[in-house]
């Protein structure tokens, strides 16, 4: 039988991750251009979370894999079910491929990693171009993403009223049988 919310680990992953991945887009967007005293620290700042974003990303994946997660309605289109399963599916793949976006084009620019990591890419500054434009066009997708899964919560909350925003709120307390 499917829980009718998720597991409390995987909620508090979920806000954890959803706090993080607003505040790293207002560090990327603020970042651009910024040639302040306070440039080094927004940088050191975005690789931090970026780094810890990166961590939460796989431990998230495993917890989707492995733990039992509530059904949606019953009653929801077809089309909407197909649009949900693909809407996860970029967030998923754009919060896993933005982490390994920045870490490669720091390795391709020859700049230091987090954690003096190794490198993932070749030092090459080409490369680093390239990846520094896709990091950035994939944060405006992410960005964009992000406010569809935003747009689509409230959407069940205040119109639907079906209870899919309920089973991920974080202070959700399941009722008594």
């Amino acid at each position: 039988m499917k829980p009718e919310v998720f597991h409390p680990m995987a909620r508090l992953v979920h806000w954890l991750m959803a706090i993080l991945i607003i505040s790293m887009l207002f560090i990327g967007v603020s970042m651009v251009g910024d040639l302040s005293p306070r440039h080094p620290l927004l940088v050191e700042l975005h690789k931090a979370t970026g780094l810890a974003l990166l961590v939460l990303v796989i431990v998230r994946i495993g917890l989707r894999l492995t733990l039992p997660h509530p059904p949606l309605p019953s009653d929801l289109p077809a089309l909407q079910r197909v649009a949900a399963g693909a809407s996860h599916l970029l967030l998923y793949a754009l919060m896993l491929a933005m982490p390994l976006l920045g870490w490669a084009m720091l390795s391709a620019g020859g700049y230091p990693r987090p954690l003096q990591l190794p490198a993932i890419a070749p030092h090459d500054l080409h490369l680093y171009a390239v990846l520094r434009q896709a990091h950035g066009w994939a944060g405006y997708l992410l960005f964009a993403t992000v406010l569809v899964h935003l747009g689509a919560a409230l959407m069940h909350a205040l119109v639907r009223r079906d209870g899919v925003l309920r089973s991920m709120w974080p202070s959700h307390v399941r009722r008594s049988e």
